[in-house]
């Protein structure tokens, strides 16, 4: 497993987790804790979700294939729902604001190694193609 490969997995496990721990404070009713439910759908239902894609981004390897960086992306989407720069301006800030920031640094630690990888996998692509004499 590469350097890339495990802060890749570090990023996703640590949206996980800050995931769970939010939708366990929404339980519990500890504050402070995510809306039950927003405009377009249920937070609880929807933070079960972010986590499930994430899992799956780390089963599948999260930069090995497309499939992987794919689900990788649509996991650290997901999460910028619950920790995005729009909490910035949330009357709660203050007693959410390590959340934040640390959902924020995965998220940008997962798209920095997605477009790496990716990039990696066309040029592996475009060498191949052309040393075996296409073009």
């Amino acid at each position: 497993m590469t350097h890339d490969d495990r802060q890749a997995l570090a990023a996703l496990a640590t949206l996980i987790l800050l995931q769970l721990i939010m939708l366990s404070a929404l339980y519990a009713g500890i504050r402070p804790h995510p809306p039950i439910a927003t405009p377009l759908f249920g937070i609880a239902p929807f933070l079960g979700a972010s986590v499930c894609v994430a899992v799956s981004a780390m089963i599948v390897q999260p930069l090995a294939t497309p499939v992987g960086r794919g689900l990788s992306v649509l996991a650290a989407l997901l999460a910028l729902v619950s920790f995005g720069p729009q909490k910035y301006f949330d009357a709660q800030f203050t007693l959410i604001w390590p959340a934040v920031i640390l959902g924020q640094v995965a998220v940008l630690v997962i798209c920095v190694r997605v477009l790496k990888a990716a990039r990696h996998a066309g040029d592996t692509g475009h060498i191949a193609a052309t040393s075996s004499g296409q073009a």
